[in-house]
Order: C-alpha cells, then structure tokens, then sequence
C-alpha cells in the first residue's frame, strides 16, 4: 500500500506491515512525528516514566505475541536509559524494534540538544543499526531491520531518525499491515538430524533441555510430538517453560541433577551458558542444536551439532525410522519421576508451613514468613493460561522452582542477562496483549526500587496487574553468599519492612502488607479480584537463603 504523510508515517507503516499495533514510549519532541502516525492510525501509544520500561515492555511484547515489539525512545538519554533492556533482548534472542531520535542532520556537529551518535554503542548491542538519511529511504530502512530481527537467530535492530528527516514529507510503498514477508530459518542438514535421532533412540538414558527459541520457532508441538515419539524425558528453561505443559508425564524440573546421570543430552533453543551446566553433562554425548547463526554454542564439544528449523529436527527424530536398537527409556523415565515425586513431597512443608505474627514459623528465623510459602499460596489462585512476570533476585528463584508453565509464552522472566527492573514493563505488555489473562509480576524488594515508579504509569492507563512482593530487606543472592566467603556483608542491606505497597497507592494503585502466612491466600485474592494495579508487599523472612545448587530457571 502506498503511504503519504511524514517520515513518521513511512516508519509506522513499515512497522504495522509485520503485525506491530502498540508502541511503548517516554515523551520526546524528536519523535513527535511516529506519535502523530500512531494518532491517525488508531495504533497503541503507552507512555512510562522512563525509557528503560519502554523498551522492556516492547521486548515482552515481542516475547508474548512472536512478533516484533517496538518502542520509541527519544535522542540522547532516552536512548542510554533504553540500553540494559536492548542488551537483554539481545541476551534473549528477541525481535525488540527501537525507533530512536537524533539530533538534526543540517547543523549536525554544531552542539543541538541531545546530539551524540547513537550507533557506535548501540551497534554491539543488536543485528543491526541504522540512521535514516533520507526521507525516501525510512521505510526501506525500517524494513530491513525489522527483517534482521526476525531472521533466525532473532534479536534487537536499531534505527534513528534525525529530527530534521523525520518531520520530513513522505511517500512510500509497504506491505499492508500483518502482510509483510516473515522471514524462516535454514532446513538443517538430514544426515546430521539421522545422526542424532540414533543416538537418541539407541541411549538408555536420554533427555532433552528445551529453551527459548523452541518457543521462538513455534516448535512445542514438534516437541511434544518428538518427546512421545521417542519416549524421551523433558526439561525446560526461559521460554521453554510452558513448551510442554508442566504436568506432562515426560515434562521433569525437579531432577535437573540427574541429568549428569544421562547418557546422551539434547540441548535445544538454549545458548550452552550458566543455565545449563556450560554443556557439561558428565559423560553424556550432548548434541546442541541452535536456530540459526549467532545461537551461541560456549565452549562445549557436542558429539552433533545441528542448525536449521527447529521444528524440521524434532519432526525429523519424531518420524525416524532408521536401524539399529531402539530402547524405550522405561526404567530411567520410572526413576526420574520416582524421584521427582519424592522431591515434590519434600517441599511440602515449606509451601505449607506457617510463619508471620501468627504462626509458629516457616523456617528460618522464628515466625517470619518463608519464602516458598508464598509461592504455595499463589499457585492454588493462578489459572493455567495465567501470564507471570519475573523480576528479582533471590526471591523470584523460589518461582523458578515452584510456579508451572502449562501454556507456551507465559513466562516471562529477565533472561541470562539478568538484569532487574523488568517487572512493570513486562506486566504492561502482558496486560495489553492478554487482556483477559491473569497477569502477575513477582518482584524482589530491591528490584521493585528499579522501576518502581511505572506503577504510575500502569495505573493511569488502567492496566490492572497483581504485583507480589518478597520483602525481606536484603540483597539477597549478595547478603548470605558474602556472609558465607567472607563472615559479613556490606552494601547488601536495605531498609526491612518498607510499605512498597502504599507506594503503589500513592501511584494511584493499591495494595496491602502481609506479615501472617495465613493471610497471603486472601490478599492475592483481593488482588486479582480488584481491577487495579494491586501490590501485595509480603515480609519474608532474611534468614532463609535459596539454595545456590539449584536451578534459577
């Protein structure tokens, strides 16, 4: 379709022809233009109280709908303010989009507001980087780096638009909006699928470790499909969470350590980093398959290594009917989830246990709340289709352990990067996306002190998200591992029994404090149930550290 106007709606356009209907912001005059595009296209404008949750909530955006998210951040600053959250997009493999603006080209050098060049640091960050010169080339521009970030292996683009080109006249040609071009990954290579697929089906101990890009592709039926095919156990971490519904009979999380016990290891969608043991599985052959170029493989040595079409592998190792023996895994699939079910009745005690002013305690120190107990609370309130939202430290490992994913693109967690202050963000792309889905953001107390401020903004827009806090008044994955090495901490404490929840309410929200485990169940219940930004503020206990041998994801 052909599109007239201003550089603004040539950007806009190039943007909606690969499905983009929202774009998230912090006011800026340099991108005045791309507002006013959005304004006469009915498309989404969400504006925050800094760019960081701007540019967060459009990589959710991406995360949740497969498609690009984009958000707009001013020159200068809001492009710095944007760049922890470019880099975990970058870290995750997403298609985030940042349209940013740019000190004008005509007096380019002479001191404007806000003028430095972007690119040179932006450039490391993502697949491509790109300053529109010209009117007539903004949409072709746009394109071009939209179609990088959804090229396998997917990831961040972007582009700025001096202020003197985007309030420019326009006229361009683009697809209709949803029509564009969706880029595909490479078929991977057959003799090399054949090769695994014999491994996998002749071991006696085989298992499978799906991450992200199992979700990126759209492959969870494949996995499923492959997982059944060939009897072979699952397990899952980022966005492979929710590949295969948690309560599956081949889907396992609590016996990650087992895994050393396997005989042939499939890593599939996931970088072989901290996540996954460096790729070492004792003496397990690993066979690593990525999406494509730029999957990062570490420094392992996989006996095959695979690149291609996710979908295409699993389907491949599903159908394959090659020689040679094929085992059907019984016994060790009896043993994982012997042991598996023994680990999940181990935790009982802490999901269930008392603590607060009430109770005679959940561990730790005295009555204080442990923090699993929370979890145990919340998940007899979470739907299954339910949007959860990581943002935190030592308390959102206790959600890594204890919350299930039973639907593909519902948890959203910071990534390898590991960078706090994702929470609002996310909520308010998870609640824009899924409006009807229960949307719950599980913060540390000191990550809260990132982003805290954009419960402003998720109230002003009417965007109704349960926030639960785990406060026990620590940097808690810094107090106890610097108590451990050194006998004291120092730089880790922060103020205990802070009301983060009456900050929600000054932010026009709401919210309560809980000190009794008795009453976590009731105050997420008002909490879903209010139809406003609501903050449950939980004092846990400090004393209870999470333990470092476990899996975070």
């Amino acid at each position: 379709m052909k599109v007239t106007g201003h550089v603004g709606d040539a950007v806009l356009a190039a943007a909606r022809a690969y499905g983009v209907d929202e774009v998230f912001t912090l006011s800026g005059a340099h991108i005045f233009p791309l507002y006013d595009a959005c304004q006469k296209a009915g498309v989404r404008l969400l504006d925050v109280r800094h760019e960081q949750t701007a540019a967060f909530a459009a990589e959710a955006m991406a995360k949740l709908t497969r498609r690009p998210g984009l958000c707009g951040l001013t020159a200068g600053p809001g492009v710095t303010n944007g760049m922890s959250a470019i880099t975990t997009a970058m870290f995750n493999g997403s298609p985030l989009v940042v349209i940013g603006g740019r000190a004008g080209e005509g007096r380019w050098g002479s001191g404007s507001l806000q003028e430095i060049d972007h690119l040179p640091f932006v450039a490391p960050l993502v697949k491509d980087a790109r300053t529109v010169r010209s009117a007539g080339s903004a949409a072709a521009d746009v394109t071009a780096a939209i179609e990088a970030a959804l090229t396998p292996h997917r990831g961040p683009v972007f582009v700025d638009v001096p202020i003197d080109v985007v309030f420019s006249p326009s006229e361009a040609d683009v697809a209709d909006p949803g029509a564009a071009f969706l880029p595909e990954a490479a078929e991977p290579d057959g003799d090399l699928v054949a090769r695994a697929a014999g491994l996998l089906a002749g071991a006696e101990r085989p298992a499978i470790v799906a991450g992200s890009d199992v979700y990126w592709e759209g492959a969870w039926d494949a996995l499923r499909r492959c997982a059944e095919a060939l009897r072979i156990p699952v397990f899952v971490n980022g966005l492979g969470r929710g590949c295969i519904p948690a309560d599956h009979e081949l889907a396992f999380a609590r016996t990650r350590g087992l895994l050393k016990q396997a005989d042939v290891v499939v890593v599939i969608g996931t970088p072989l980093d901290f996540r996954v043991s460096f790729g070492n599985f004792g003496e397990a052959a690993l066979v690593h398959v990525t999406d494509g170029p730029g999957a990062r493989t570490g420094l392992a040595d996989p006996a095959v290594a695979i690149q291609g079409d996710l979908r295409a592998v699993l389907d491949g190792w599903a159908s394959w009917d090659g020689p040679g023996h094929r085992n059907d895994h019984a016994d060790w699939i009896r043993k994982l989830a012997d042991e598996e079910a023994a680990r999940r009745a181990g935790e009982d005690a802490e999901l269930t246990g008392g603590g607060g002013a009430g109770g005679p305690g959940g561990g730790g120190s005295g009555g204080a709340i442990h923090p699993a107990r929370v979890y145990g609370e919340l998940r007899k309130v979470l739907d299954r289709d339910a949007i959860v939202v990581c943002d935190g430290g030592d308390f959102v490992s206790y959600a890594g352990k204890y919350i299930e994913s039973y639907h593909p693109g519902c948890w959203l967690d910071t990534g390898p990067y590991g960078c706090l202050g994702t929470g609002p963000g996310y909520s308010m792309a998870a609640r824009v996306a899924y409006p009807d889905r229960q949307v719950v953001a599980l913060l540390g107390d000191g990550a809260f002190g990132f982003s805290g401020i954009d419960w402003e903004s998720l109230a002003r827009q009417n965007l109704p998200v349960v926030g639960v806090v785990g406060n026990n008044g620590i940097w808690g994955l810094e107090y106890h591992p610097m108590e451990s090495i050194y006998g004291y901490q120092v730089a880790a404490e922060l103020t205990p029994g802070l009301r983060y929840d009456d900050v929600v309410k000054a932010l026009g929200g709401a919210g309560e404090t809980v000190t009794d485990a008795g009453e976590i169940g009731p105050a997420l219940r008002r909490a879903f149930a209010a139809g406003v930004p609501y903050l449950v503020n939980v004092i846990t206990d400090p004393a209870v550290a999470y333990p470092r041998s476990s899996s975070l994801v």
